[in-house]
């Protein structure tokens, strides 16, 4: 178990209110945490999509919609293997 410390924080009162809703049985302290991790990990991934655009040139319009249409793809899978319930042991649903 990761080792926790106490910090205080100042958060919009109509947020507060939000997140508790929210968070009520996870508890306010896990849902921060997730938040927290969530958004350093998008933080981490611009870092690497900048220093990729540095080393290798931005990314073409075709390059974009080719991603984003194998992301089309590998979703409608997905959707498909959750909804037939098959999947071969070590694949992901």
């Amino acid at each position: 178990m990761a080792t926790t410390k106490k910090v205080t924080v100042t958060i919009p009162e109509d947020l507060l209110d939000e997140i508790r809703a929210e968070a009520a049985e996870r508890g306010l302290s896990a849902y921060v945490a997730e938040a927290l991790r969530f958004k350093r990990d998008r933080d981490r991934l611009r870092e690497l999509a900048d220093w990729l655009q540095e080393e290798h040139g931005p990314v073409t319009e075709d390059e974009r919609a080719a991603a984003f249409g194998e992301l089309e793809d590998l979703d409608a899978e997905h959707k498909r293997r959750r909804a037939t319930g098959k999947h071969s042991a070590g694949e992901a649903a």
